[in-house]
């Protein structure tokens, strides 16, 4: 079900996505050659759990395991973080999930582990503009599909290709609500569906440097690129307002 949210519910999503803001800031300090992904998982319970008192989304989620997902190099999305040492030169996609008091934020980024090659660096660079993109196609009176054909056009755009099993949501109450917003053109999911302020979305494009085609790891929650090429992914969560999208994952 497609809701609207009210002047009190974004309020609170605005101090979740706050939260969520802080802790991928910190995060992306810590992000150096030698440290750990639980090391980063550290930084998300100590911003999440011990200075605020708000609740990480993910953990237990449907049996995951971390307050974070972090995702190496290959990894796409939901890399279970642990015992990972990161060494120069890869990248790391972290996203973080947050509920205050009973709403959520939810958002994700990028960065390179010291320094990288300029095919990853341009690699993050375009994940990020789709999602700039993306959000400002969310403008009230939009089809969610302007979102998705918006994300696509740039990315194929830029010789790259968006991953298609995973999509962006509707977000509110519950992590996951309707609608999915695809990140490529798929009039069968959710296309119809027309933006209207108070509708909040956690947009994030996930993009390949080779084929879009996913696989998942014996773990049953890493997903990769099935050919092995990189992969990035950056997310906001973002409202529907009059006056434009705003971004409400941000400080």
């Amino acid at each position: 079900m497609i809701t609207l949210k009210s002047a009190h519910e974004l309020a609170l999503m605005r101090e979740a996505g706050r939260i969520v803001a802080e802790v991928l800031a910190e995060i992306r300090e810590a992000v150096v050659p030698g440290v750990t992904t639980a090391d980063l998982e550290a930084v998300a319970e100590r911003i999440i759990v011990d200075k605020h008192a708000a609740i990480p989304s993910f953990k237990g989620y449907r049996g995951f395991p971390g307050m974070v997902c972090t995702s190496v190099d290959e990894e796409i999305v939901h890399g279970i973080p642990g015992a990972r040492v990161l060494e120069e030169g890869q990248i790391v996609s972290v996203d973080v999930g947050v509920i205050y008091k009973g709403y959520h934020g939810d958002a994700a980024t990028t960065v390179g582990v010291g320094q990288v090659d300029p095919e990853s660096q341009r690699l993050m660079d375009v994940t990020a503009e789709s999602l700039r993109v993306g959000i400002e196609a969310a403008q009230s009176g939009a089809l969610t599909w302007d979102i998705s054909k918006a994300i696509q056009k740039y990315v194929e755009g830029q010789g790259y290709s968006v991953v298609r099993e995973y999509t962006g949501h509707g977000i509110g109450s519950q992590m996951h609500e309707d609608p999915q917003i695809p990140n490529y053109h798929a009039p069968r999911i959710g296309a119809r569906v027309r933006l209207r302020p108070g509708m909040t979305f956690a947009l994030e494009p996930m993009v390949n440097i080779g084929d879009w085609r996913t696989r998942v790891l014996d773990d049953k929650w890493t997903v990769v690129t099935a050919d092995g090429t990189r992969s990035a992914h950056f997310e906001h969560t973002v409202a529907v307002t009059k006056n434009g999208p705003e971004i409400m994952t941000r400080l």
